[in-house]
């Protein structure tokens, strides 16, 4: 299987992850951490459940990875994400000196890898990543178009609810 084949196997387990955050209710994002061929790390978004600002699916496979290899290097692994990821969890990668960092889509608002800066390829860091943007970008955007197209569907409804409610109740004074 050549590089570009294992890239997509392995962004379809980050989906699956990101999926199963969505169900939970959070923002659905996945992360996969791979260390020779063998997936040893994986997380989906938390902050909704923990309502703690750093349970990112990136941080949280770091963590996990961290733990299976017992150290905080991060030598000779691959971390696959569905989104590209925050300054946050950029990073992190950083500092665990993943070497290589493949991801799905591109996030305009908060990506650090290469939408808004270029934080794991500043050469001014001591360690620097290789970056694989774009596998399955697609897959990984509409899962979070929908996520979002269906919060706002949903908020929408609640407010609606809300003002018939206040409309009822002032009919009854």
């Amino acid at each position: 299987m050549d590089v570009f084949e294992k890239d997509r196997l392995y962004m379809l387990q980050a989906l699956q992850e990101a999926q199963k955050a969505g169900e939970l209710g959070e923002v659905p994002i996945g992360a996969v951490i791979v260390h020779n061929d063998e997936i040893i790390a994986t997380a989906s978004n938390l902050r909704e459940l923990t309502q703690n600002a750093v349970t990112h699916a990136e941080l949280m496979a770091i963590q996990q990875a961290c733990e299976k290899l017992g150290s905080w290097r991060l030598e000779d692994t691959t971390l696959y994400v569905t989104l590209e990821p925050c300054p946050m969890c950029a990073g992190a990668i950083l500092q665990s000196r993943i070497p290589r960092v493949v991801y799905g889509a591109r996030d305009q608002k908060a990506g650090c890898v290469d939408s808004l800066y270029r934080l794991l390829n500043d050469p001014r860091f001591n360690h620097e990543c290789e970056v694989v943007e774009g596998i399955l970008a697609d897959e990984c955007g509409q899962i979070l178009t929908d996520f979002f197209r269906a919060l706002r569907e949903r908020k929408k409804a609640e407010k609606k609810i809300r003002k018939e409610a206040l409309l009822h109740e002032q009919n009854k004074l």
